[in-house]
Formats: structure tokens, sequence, C-alpha cells
């Protein structure tokens, strides 16, 4: 039986898979995946090239607000906050 866990995390990893790149709070909103990482480790072992930068928050924010409505609270500074973006290099 293949759960519902597994269908979220296939979309995390096909959305890596088609060249976008995408971070933990992204997946966490658009997919509910809790744990992007885990995603990332399990496609490194299939021989993935994954690599990862940080970017700002307001990046993530930004391509989130595409599909969905993310509002942060005033006071966090989303320029200065840094989250790690994942991309499928291969």
């Amino acid at each position: 039986m293949t759960s519902i866990r597994n269908g979220l995390g296939q979309a995390a990893k096909d959305t890596l898979l088609g060249g976008k790149p995408l971070t933990r709070l992204e997946a966490m909103v658009l997919f509910g995946v809790a744990n992007l990482p885990d995603v990332v480790k399990a496609m490194r072992r299939e021989g993935w090239l994954v690599e990862q930068k940080l970017v700002p928050y307001a990046a993530a924010m930004k391509r989130i607000n595409e599909h969905a409505v993310l509002k942060p609270p005033p006071n966090l500074p989303i320029r200065e906050v840094m989250v790690t973006e994942y991309r499928v290099t291969r």
C-alpha cells in the first residue's frame, strides 16, 4: 500500500527533478513534507547530484506566494533570514 507520506515526498522529488529549486519552507507549505532533507538524502543515495545553497527567506516566500498565501510576522527580517535551497544538477 502506498501511503500519503510517500506521495507527498514524491511530489517534492518530482519538483526537484523538474529542475526547480526547493526549500524546506516550500516543501512544508506546498507539499506537506516536514523533512525535505530526508527526500534529498534518498535522492543522493539513488545517484542524483543535489546541490544546496543559502537563499533569503524572501526568495522562498515569493515562490510560495505564486501558489499559496504566506504572510510572515511583521518583525521577521525576511531579507536577512536564510533558508537552504536544494537543486538537482544532474
